[in-house]
């Protein structure tokens, strides 16, 4: 799904930047079965905060390049929706961006034994994140990541 993410970021970055929005990033979550498709989300962000009317304003631009282009050969609900709190990461980008902020990771495969990493995220280098759980900073390689998320503070 990596490259339908990056296909579906192309073709949707040029109209949400001319919006005057942050495309955070997309997800696409397919539902297996006999009922089939999925669910496709776009995050997005502003600086001034994202609201419910943002959220519609994209949902509809979107919707029209999604008839048009047609990317998605199966059915699927589109959200689009504010990065939260818990701030999904999808990027080289975002990992250089929000060094110093504690994370979760999961990887598609065990390193050191754990898919399940928590810890301070210290950037990136090379293709490798680098991540300070307890004293020790583990190289997890970005291409391994499966999902990753900021870790809220109060």
């Amino acid at each position: 799904m990596a490259d339908t993410s990056d296909n579906l970021i192309n073709l949707f970055t040029p109209a949400i930047e001319g919006m005057g929005y942050e495309l955070v990033g997309v997800e696409y979550l397919h539902k297996g079965g006999s009922g089939g498709g999925g669910l496709l989300r776009i995050y997005i962000d502003n600086p001034d905060g994202i609201t419910l009317e943002d959220c519609s304003r994209v949902s509809h631009q979107v919707s029209g390049i999604l008839d048009v282009e047609d990317p998605i050969r199966e059915n699927y609900n589109l959200e689009v929706s504010s990065p939260g709190l818990d701030r999904p990461l999808f990027g080289r980008r975002d990992f250089q961006r929000f060094a110093g902020n504690r994370v979760t990771l999961k990887l598609r495969t065990k390193i050191s034994g754990q898919r399940r990493f928590k810890g301070e995220l210290q950037g990136i280098d090379d293709d490798d994140v680098l991540l300070a759980v307890d004293d020790e900073v583990f190289r997890l390689p970005l291409d391994q990541i499966d999902k990753a998320r900021l870790v809220p503070e109060f």
